[in-house]
Parts: structure tokens; sequence; C-alpha cells
């Protein structure tokens, strides 16, 4: 899942993707803050200090350009950017999934001030603890931001069934991620987010065994950076100990569970995917560490304590 390495971006340094427009505010002085030099050369004022390009680039994932200038999506892409399809996972993820959800568990959502105001395609990225993990996800998530969010999900197991996959496609808008060396859908998910279309990444590569969190795969990373689109860090607290793999429903008692959405994330400049996708996983886990005793309580054993 390594993508191509697209051309620099000059509005906001990262890289783009093919149908993006550039935002002319984004990064760049209006002229109300432009500031004259004086004529004795002096130095400008401090506060007339051009913004980091750190700053820069959190600013620019706000502009309304950024969410409008994708490419549109054709032929079989279309679907994910459906309108009433949305509509229908709206109904399906927020009304009926959610109150299922809420007779298991006690849920409970914690989402990062700027992941509300992200316009465009994003990679969300999360530690994966079990089978509720993707719709738990989508129906936390901010609707604005989660309106077309997709999944990928393996292409031999839910869509080879045609039940299967008219359930993952309407819950999760998913898409078929090839297992066992196939590539026929290689390359689905830089096109969806060249299309505008935000997706779900689970970078451990399967459901934790132990409850303690494994190392990410790069493959997040490296989408993100060749597609030039933030990632969004997620944190699932109380899902492994409330559904550890082998279960097939929540334990009794609505055990808790938290997702808290962290602070949308960004390449810095020449970073490699390798550094970038550990930089996540240490956001990702300091979401989980920072709120796990909030969430499951002083001297429960957490899954990044011992084994």
């Amino acid at each position: 899942m390594s993508p191509q390495e697209p051309e620099q971006d000059p509005a906001d340094g990262t890289k783009p993707s093919a149908g993006a427009k550039k935002d002319p505010a984004d990064g760049a002085k209006s002229p109300a803050d432009a500031t004259t030099a004086p004529a004795d050369g002096a130095k400008p004022p401090a506060e007339a200090k051009e913004p980091s390009r750190g700053r820069r680039l959190i600013d620019s994932l706000s502009a309304r350009s950024r969410g409008e200038g994708w490419e549109k999506p054709q032929g079989e892409l279309a679907k994910y950017r459906s309108a009433w399809r949305a509509g229908v996972r709206f109904i399906l993820q927020r009304v009926v999934f959610r109150a299922v959800v809420n007779s298991a568990v006690t849920p409970q959502v914690q989402t990062h001030r700027r992941v509300k105001s992200i316009r465009g395609p994003f990679v969300l990225v999360a530690n994966h603890t079990s089978h509720v993990d993707g719709p738990l996800l989508a129906m936390s998530l901010p609707w604005a931001q989660g309106r077309f969010l997709c999944t990928g999900t393996a292409a031999d197991y839910w869509f080879d069934h045609w039940h299967r996959r008219i359930f993952v496609r309407t819950m999760l808008n998913a898409f078929p991620i090839d297992r066992g060396g196939s590539r026929k859908h290689s390359g689905t998910s830089r096109r969806l987010l060249r299309s505008g279309v935000p997706i779900l990444v689970f970078p451990e590569g399967g459901r934790q065994t132990t409850g303690s969190m494994a190392d990410f795969k790069p493959g997040a990373a490296a989408l993100a950076i060749g597609v030039g689109v933030p990632v969004v860090p997620a944190a699932i607290i109380g899902g492994y100990e409330a559904m550890p793999k082998g279960r097939n429903w929540p334990k009794k008692g609505r055990p808790p569970v938290a997702v808290v959405f962290g602070e949308p994330m960004i390449s810095h400049e020449h970073e490699s995917a390798v550094a970038f996708s550990q930089r996540i996983r240490e956001r990702v886990k300091n979401l989980y560490d920072d709120h796990h005793d909030e969430v499951l309580g002083v001297g429960v054993q957490g899954e990044e304590g011992p084994a």
C-alpha cells in the first residue's frame, strides 16, 4: 500500500492529490497583515514574522478550497461519495447501531477541536481492539468529517458473498483490500483519498490478541504522505477489556468504552513513512495513556501494561 510520490504542493508544503486546488489564503499574508519595511532598513517588528510551516499546514486544514478541490470520483468510486448512501449510513450508524452499542457498553467520545474543522480527505488511524471498532469510530466521528468515511475490508471474506458485501458497504462505506498476494484492488485507497474520501486504517494489521498495542505498519503514513492529507489519530480505550478477541458480544454490565480523537497530524518535510508512522503510534499511545484512568479507573491494567 505504498503510494507513488506526487509533486510538491506550493500551497501548504504537503504532497497533494492530483486534483487538489491551491488555496490562495493558506499560509499567505493578507494586505492588512503586510508590514512595510522601514526606510532605514530596520528589522520589522516581531509580530510581523511569517508563521511557522507547521502552523500554516495545520491552519490550512480548515480552508474551504481543501474540501472542494479534489477530483470528482468517477465510475465505481462515485458511490463512495453518494449523498443518498450517506443518508442511509447516518440512520444505520447513528440511530440503529448507536442504540445497539448503548445497550451493550457505556460509550464515551472526546474529540479535539481541530478535527471538527478539517475540510477534505484524511486518514483516520486507530488501535484495533475488537470487531466493533470500525462502526464505533464511524459513529463517533463528527458527521461533517465522517459522512463519507470508508473502511478497507478483506476482499476474500467480505466481498465474496453478496450479503456480507451489502452489509459492509452500507454500514461502513467499505472498499475491498487484497490479501494473500493479490493486487486486484491495488491503489483503491489512494484513488479514494484523491477523490475527497477519508479512509480508516488500523495500522496494527489485525485485532489485538493480548491487549497490548502492536507496532504500526507504515502503510497508512506512506499513504498520507504520498497523497498529501492529514492523519487523525484515535485511541479506543476499553475495547479489548469489553470484547477481547474470541468474543462475539461485549461482556455483561455495559463496560465503559471510549474513543478519543486527537489533533490532526501532518508529516514533517522530508520525513520518512517509517518515522511518521512511529510518531503516529506514539500519539495514539499517549491518547490512550492520558485517558485510561478516567475511562477504566486507576489500577486497571491497560493495553500498554506489562504482559
